[in-house]
């Protein structure tokens, strides 16, 4: 009778220590958001990255258009430098024509979640009469408010749930969820606006469904769960090997409830994806995939005159053969590419890709949106980080331990790696050791330790899938996700680390010194987390140190 009295009580305790860390986490991340400022003072957005969300948001509901010519030339004065500066102007845009045959700016980012967020901005401009572009601090900071943590709660809430459901000792459980909670750099990025926070939170709510058998047995559940993995899937696009795989797992679970409930969650989201990025730039392809040559439109023998250079007369009587209608003179310019001219028109509304093909001239249609005059892309505009790192293998290692390395920063990751191995061992969560004090709710069934090791498996095999794809990206994208705090792009994966961990932190609850570690790693964590927690678009403190120590070229 007093051993089920004390697992009661430290049941009960257990809860409250989560609730505690959970109301915490929001208070923090809600008085940050209450002061967020750029460097200027002048607006509360911190990157070109956010701004270019905060644009789209802006002109969605101001203008009615997801066209953001007016936001970027928006200025006001820098009380510091005594002039005008463009307080939106942002580098993550792309620039092509649109409907009205003019060619015109976006933000490069996939419109579904800044229109999404439209429509919680227009509900207070409509109310208020308030515009984010006139009031940025008292509408920014409102919109962010009710958009970070309400994510924030959805990417925690779950996470803490599995925690509390699947560990097995009292200090296990509260020592990973003070992890999930102040030692991943989702804690630092809940004050900006950003892809990644919206993604760990879809990837929580699908593994908290599909991870518990009741749930995932009902078609409501699932449909959810379909949702949650595909909006996962719309702000991280490589995750789309991580929805592929819940797709697996949830076909597994019940073909039927993922046949009737899971895929349709999926196309609802994946409807809306396409949709909105159609609205936004009458293509179904993100703006990221266009940085090539469009349709093949005339191919002109080359000849003397031309054969280093097009003409652009031939070309625009190539152009006019064609039925392209041009009523402009036409003149020839050098582009990036250097097999590649761009011809363009007077007015610059009218643009064509011209490359050279052996002994003939290849006229396409222009469908480089990050090509246009002064892009940050082109040329020797890109600096710093933003060049991209030569080696691959250079990269590899500092994604991994180097200056934006997941373990070097977060070294609680490295627990995960432990986890993973006692997921996959039979029955480990069966035969672990309990702590008969510990109120875990119940132990697993011989049929939910199989499931756990395949949701084991599918995280390795997402998160190595992932890896790679990074590693083997061209130069220019190879640059750590620019001027940031981490390496954002795995930051989704978090919840499902988180997860991987449970085990892991299990079995060092028996030992002192093996706790003491485990505590060294979440403090280090923690330090990486808070370091940059004022703003997450700057280096990390590591890569800091290692360019103050000129270790990093320039």
């Amino acid at each position: 009778m007093n051993e089920l009295s004390d697992v009661q009580s430290n049941e009960k305790i257990v809860r409250r220590v989560l609730w505690l860390l959970f109301i915490v986490t929001l208070a923090m991340v809600a008085g940050r958001i209450a002061v967020v400022s750029s460097k200027d003072g002048l607006v509360p957005f911190l990157s070109a990255n956010d701004r270019s969300r905060w644009c789209t948001v802006a002109a969605l509901v101001e203008d009615g258009t997801y066209r953001i010519d007016r936001q970027i030339q928006i200025t006001a004065t820098d009380p510091k430098i005594k002039r005008d500066v463009r307080t939106w102007q942002t580098i993550d845009r792309v620039r092509h024509q649109g409907t009205d045959g003019l060619y015109h700016d976006y933000s490069s980012k996939p419109p579904l979640f800044p229109t999404m967020i439209a429509g919680l901005y227009g509900v207070i401009y409509f109310a208020t009469g308030m515009a984010l572009t006139e009031h940025p601090f008292y509408v920014g900071r409102l919109v962010l408010a009710g958009t970070n943590l309400s994510l924030l709660a959805l990417f925690l809430l779950p996470v803490l749930s599995l925690i509390r459901v699947h560990g097995r000792t009292v200090w296990g459980r509260v020592f990973t969820a003070a992890g999930a909670c102040f030692g991943t750099m989702l804690l630092p990025f809940s004050v900006s606006l950003n892809n990644h926070l919206p993604a760990a939170a879809g990837a929580a709510f699908a593994l908290w469904v599909l991870a518990d058998p009741q749930r995932s047995s009902r078609f409501g559940w699932m449909f959810l769960a379909g949702m949650a993995a595909a909006f996962m899937a719309a702000n991280e696009l490589p995750a789309a090997s991580m929805l592929a795989l819940f797709g697996l797992l949830a076909l597994i679970r019940s073909p039927s409830r993922a046949c009737l409930g899971f895929v349709p969650g999926i196309v609802l989201v994946a409807v809306a994806f396409f949709g909105t990025n159609w609205l936004a730039h009458r293509s179904l392809r993100p703006a990221y995939a266009h940085r090539g040559n469009g349709p093949l439109i005339a191919e002109i023998l080359k000849q003397e005159e031309d054969r280093d250079f097009p003409d652009a007369i031939r070309i625009r009587d190539a152009l006019v053969a064609a039925d392209e209608t041009i009523v402009e003179r036409m003149g020839i310019l050098n582009s990036e590419d250097e097999d590649r001219w761009m011809a363009v028109t007077e007015s610059g509304n009218q643009r064509y890709a011209v490359l050279t093909v052996g002994d003939q001239w290849q006229i396409r249609q222009w469908d480089d949106w990050y090509e246009y005059e002064r892009s940050y892309w082109t040329g020797d505009r890109r600096s710093g980080i933003d060049k991209g790192e030569a080696s691959r293998g250079t990269y590899l290692f500092n994604m991994t331990f180097g200056h934006h390395g997941l373990f070097s920063l977060t070294p609680i990751w490295l627990l995960s790696i432990g986890g993973l191995f006692l997921w996959m061992r039979p029955n480990s969560l069966g035969r672990l050791e309990e702590d008969k004090t510990a109120g875990a709710s119940r132990g697993m069934t011989d049929t939910e330790m199989r499931f756990a090791k395949l949701c084991a498996v599918a995280i390795a095999v997402a998160s190595l899938v992932c890896v790679a794809f990074y590693t083997m990206r061209p130069l220019i994208d190879r640059n750590y996700g620019g001027v940031s705090a981490s390496l954002r792009w795995m930051m989704w994966f978090a919840p499902l680390w988180i997860w991987l961990m449970i085990p892991m932190a299990d079995s060092l609850a028996k030992s002192h010194w093996k706790r003491s570690l485990a505590g060294i790693l979440l403090g280090l964590s923690c330090f990486s987390a808070v370091s940059v927690l004022e703003n997450p678009w700057q280096h990390p403190w590591l890569y800091r140190f290692w360019d103050y120590l000129g270790w990093i070229g320039s």
